[in-house]
């Protein structure tokens, strides 16, 4: 039986703000290696035994940043499938996709489904308890993994266990009932990872869940597949995933199932749920602060410090989490961690952009970065890699005037088309189709100056698109959807 895992890559990291957004959610943030939660994720997934593929279930949005991921970690060019969700409609209905799938085109695997955002520091450990899984799951077993809990932590759920059979799942405790399960014995944290093979899941979710699974398969037989060399491409149907329930796997089948076994592990797991369990993974300095980035500090304890660009100061300060980003400055007590989503929610129910986007947006074809905007003004720098090109588009309030500081650029304007190198430039007239591409081997580097009456985002005409932005019809979502 072949092995395939199933990274699900989803959820906004709301408690990670601002380094997560909703365009940049927690499975891309970096650690301080240099790769990302997601990265980590494949390359742990990759190196197991037996493994000949590997599913994702993300938004749509993200699938060509999640291949600029994938490019690092993947140098044995594993067979990718993605199934690619429109908007969310949390875990059941993920894993129900990925094992319908896999029963049409590899029904004798073994799935294994990891969460992007988790990190796990002992491969060895994983690689043991994962066989341990695999074996329980082609006996005919649905197989979660229990962390064994190091303290009373009331951050996670609770699996109570007999042997490897699951008694019950329990909601995240109070301190003191914590300490008990710990004093107790036989209670593991809840690591929202599974082990199974198509047939018991689709099995379980008939019973338990009929209206996801078939829901699913509706969805599945509506959705638009693409193939090509080592890579398929399954695009979720949007009108028919409209209707799916949206309920985690726990709910609508692991507390339910009476086929349901455990794997007790020790396996170096978090699943990086707070800026305390963030920066925590680094090193803490003789006065237990722990300091990513350049920081000045007098007479402070037992603070975390991320700082991006700026040099941060501190002074008399003890028990604080400072995070500093390009556009947004952060300060909580370590005690009140949870409490930035709150921050996080206040901004989405304002509109304002922080929730969403950071100065540096990524692109199918490369980045923008803002750098400043001021009334009918906007400065932005550009970067688009090799062989990549932006939408045919025009815009109907803004000029833009583009200078290229490096590289070459291939630029349609209205009727011309020419090329533009370094130091050279060009303007775009209101209401004038435009097209940049790079057709260089090198990443061109560019300077764009907006200016206007209404520069937002969404003053973008598209004609044509290679990354699929131009749809032939327009989708409905349901209310609770991302726009």
């Amino acid at each position: 039986m072949p092995l395939i895992p199933v990274i699900l890559s989803g959820g906004a990291g709301t408690r990670l703000w601002p380094v997560s957004r909703e365009s940049h959610p927690k499975p891309f943030i970096k650690l301080a290696d240099g790769q990302s939660l997601l990265q980590k994720t494949f390359a742990r997934a990759a190196a197991l035994p037996g493994v000949e593929e590997i599913y994702t279930v993300t938004n749509r949005d993200f699938f060509f940043k999640t291949e600029d991921e994938y490019a690092s970690v993947n140098p044995g060019k594993l067979p990718l499938t993605y199934l690619l969700e429109p908007f969310g409609r949390n875990t059941a209905a993920a894993i129900a996709a990925a094992a319908l799938h896999a029963e049409t085109q590899c029904p004798d695997a073994v799935l294994l489904v990891l969460p992007a955002d988790h990190l796990i520091r002992d491969q060895a450990a994983f690689a043991t308890a994962v066989q341990q899984a695999k074996a329980l799951a082609r006996a005919g077993w649905l197989v979660t993994f229990g962390i064994e809990p190091e303290t009373p932590d009331t951050g996670f759920g609770y699996i109570e266990a007999d042997g490897h059979k699951v008694k019950r799942f329990v909601e995240k405790p109070n301190l003191d009932t914590a300490r008990g399960f710990l004093e107790q014995g036989g209670y593991f944290w809840n690591s929202g990872m599974f082990c199974f093979t198509p047939a018991t899941m689709l099995e379980e979710m008939q019973q338990h869940c009929p209206e996801i699974v078939e829901g699913m398969q509706d969805c599945l037989g509506r959705s638009r597949r693409a193939q090509g060399e080592g890579i398929m491409q399954v695009e979720l149907d949007a009108r028919s995933l409209a209707h799916v329930r949206d309920m985690s796997i726990d709910y609508a089948v692991a507390e339910k199932s009476d086929r349901l076994a455990i794997v007790p592990c020790n396996i170096g797991w978090s699943d990086i749920g707070s800026w305390t369990a963030l920066s925590n993974l680094l090193p803490p300095d003789a006065n237990g602060n722990r300091v990513e980035g350049d920081a000045v500090l007098h007479g402070v304890q037992d603070c975390s410090i991320h700082g991006e660009q700026r040099l941060i100061g501190a002074a008399g300060v003890q028990g604080l989490i400072i995070v500093d980003t390009p556009d947004a400055l952060l300060v909580v007590s370590k005690d009140n961690t949870q409490d930035v989503r709150q921050l996080y929610a206040t901004l989405k129910a304002r509109g304002h952009d922080a929730h969403k986007l950071h100065r540096t947006v990524h692109r199918p074809w490369g980045t923008y970065t803002v750098l400043e905007e001021g009334l009918h003004f906007k400065i932005k720098r550009i970067e688009v890699k090799p062989g990549a090109s932006l939408s045919l588009q025009m815009h109907h309030h803004r000029s833009e005037h583009w200078i290229v500081v490096s590289g070459t650029a291939k630029i349609i304007n209205g009727e011309e088309d020419r090329y533009v190198r370094t130091n050279e430039s060009t303007f775009i007239p209101p209401c004038t189709p435009h097209r940049l591409m790079n057709p260089g081997k090198v990443n061109l580097v560019m300077i764009e100056v907006q200016s206007g009456d209404y520069l937002a985002e969404d003053d973008i005409v598209r004609f044509a698109d290679a990354y699929g932005r131009v749809p032939a019809a327009e989708e409905p979502a349901p209310e609770n959807a991302p726009a």
